[in-house]
């Protein structure tokens, strides 16, 4: 059995989301639709139809449960998925108190089930 390394425990999660992606100086070079796959406390796999740069930032406006929250984060991989669809996994760098509260509670949502 493989061990597990993640941080964090995965919940699976489909939810529509808005993102736009910032190169290092902080300009805007592109954005787009997907949807998430799963979500932790530290990061999110999210699906598009485009592969996102893993130099920049991003940041990203997910339909949790009934309200938007924006978090931002950086690219840690990009990788070909289904149908010519990209998965990329995104770590979190900062949540406000508001964005914590709201992820903890989608996450407990299913923990609890």
């Amino acid at each position: 059995m493989k061990e597990e390394k993640r941080k964090h425990a995965r919940y699976d999660a489909l939810n529509l989301i808005s993102y736009l992606v910032m190169d290092e100086e902080g300009a805007e070079i592109a954005q787009g639709m997907g949807r998430t796959l799963n979500v932790s406390q530290s990061g999110i796999l999210l699906e598009t139809h485009v592969a996102l740069d893993l130099q920049g930032s991003i940041s990203l406006s997910i339909g949790l449960a009934e309200q938007m929250v924006a978090i931002k984060g950086h690219v840690v991989f990009c990788h070909p998925g289904d149908d010519g669809k990209h998965e990329t996994g995104i770590e979190f760098e900062s949540l406000d108190e508001a964005a914590r509260q709201s992820l903890d509670q989608y996450i407990q949502a299913f923990q609890s089930q």
